[in-house]
């Protein structure tokens, strides 16, 4: 007979393993997302599959991120050529405030919006606990670090050009 406490357990349960299947280790696929980009095209992640890709979540209120955006754009500029796509996941929940970012940041790289902060599906997904956080996808689209050194990137980039 299942009693109250019994429900709560079984719903306890389910969400832990929900939550622990949500979140994507090394060797997890690059998955199928579609987000907004600052032009309100429809963006699919899994369109960049068969480049070195680096996804960057951040946010406009984020110092620590902001810093780092200014690292992507040097980056990007260098190896844009070079068989790489960043893109950019942003968890505001203010648009204009992400696409002043974008703006003020100098961002030339692939931005999108997930306008749910940690809530949001994509941060949930990738298991994004705090900002920034990034994922490096090789060419095949299997995830091989979370939160690289930029010399993994740089390796990676220049792994079979």
């Amino acid at each position: 007979m299942f009693t109250i406490k019994n429900t709560i357990i079984a719903i306890i349960l389910f969400c832990s393993i929900s939550f622990a299947n949500a979140q994507m280790k090394v060797g997890d696929s690059l998955p199928h997302i579609q987000l907004q980009n600052e032009k309100n095209t429809p963006v699919n992640l899994s369109s960049f599959k068969g480049k070195v890709i680096l996804v960057d979540f951040w946010a406009s209120w984020c110092a620590p991120c902001r810093v780092a955006n200014k690292k992507m754009v040097k980056m990007y500029d260098k190896y844009k050529n070079q068989n790489l796509e960043i893109v950019g996941i942003s968890i505001d929940t203010d648009k204009t405030k992400w696409l002043k970012a974008i703006e003020k940041d100098k961002m030339k790289h692939t931005q999108l919006i997930d306008q749910k902060g940690f809530d949001a599906k994509s941060a949930v997904l990738f298991g994004v606990e705090a900002l920034p956080a990034a994922y490096l996808f090789d060419r095949s689209g299997k995830l091989i670090a979370i939160n690289p050194t930029e010399s993994q990137i740089i390796s990676q980039i220049k792994k079979n050009k």
